[in-house]
């Protein structure tokens, strides 16, 4: 996946995302990092987006947040940090949903979409919150206006 394709705000959070990591003392970026970075975003549509959809936004941040303290805190590597295997996949999932809408860019909504069909940890903690992919997607048409994302500032 090509990251100069993602809005430059879903940029801006998967580099939270990776300082959260970092401060963490993680060694891979996880899918968990990169929603807790959207989530904390300012000015950013995730939470919006799932208060739309009927999300129970501070119970999915409380589950977001357990979810964080149970990785492996790895120390001494001296800033080593990596795509996890499941954030790498999820991403590559988000690519493929925004080629199917026809989007030049990768905004952000597309992997909350994503991550509520995974198995993971944070699929587990949007189901748990009422997160329904129904109602999430007609809160990113709305969002949206019924347009693509042809803009990285979208």
């Amino acid at each position: 996946m090509r990251m100069d394709k993602l809005t430059s705000r879903f940029q801006q959070s998967l580099q939270d995302a990776q300082s959260l990591a970092l401060g963490r003392d993680h060694n891979m970026i996880e899918p968990v990092h990169l929603m807790t970075a959207l989530l904390d975003q300012g000015g950013g549509s995730t939470r919006p987006l799932l208060a739309q959809a009927g999300v129970n936004v501070p119970l999915l941040r409380e589950r977001l947040g357990e979810a964080l303290e149970k990785l492996p805190r790895v120390t001494g590597q001296a800033g080593q940090i990596s795509l996890g295997n499941d954030l790498a996949r999820l991403l590559n999932i988000t690519d493929k949903l925004a080629q199917q809408r026809g989007d030049a860019f990768i905004a952000s909504e597309l992997f909350v979409l994503a991550a509520l069909d995974d198995n993971g940890e944070l699929g587990r903690a949007l189901k748990a919150a009422g997160a329904d992919r129904q109602k999430l997607e007609a809160a990113i048409d709305r969002i949206r206006g019924g347009e693509s994302v042809q803009s990285e500032n979208a």
